[in-house]
């Protein structure tokens, strides 16, 4: 899991691709929280919003 977020930093800077960083982030987080949020009690008012 490390090498490939090694690989995806090392191809960011070499392609100059910084606004891929946002993207992956955000989707990191979304997919966290989807997560996070399904064995609770929050989960059908956070499946809501999507």
């Amino acid at each position: 899991m490390l090498s490939l977020v090694a690989e995806l930093g090392r191809y960011m800077t070499a392609r100059k691709k910084w606004w891929l960083f946002p993207i992956i982030a955000v989707l990191m987080l979304v997919g966290g929280l989807l997560v996070l949020a399904q064995g609770s009690a929050l989960g059908p008012f956070i499946y809501t919003v999507f």
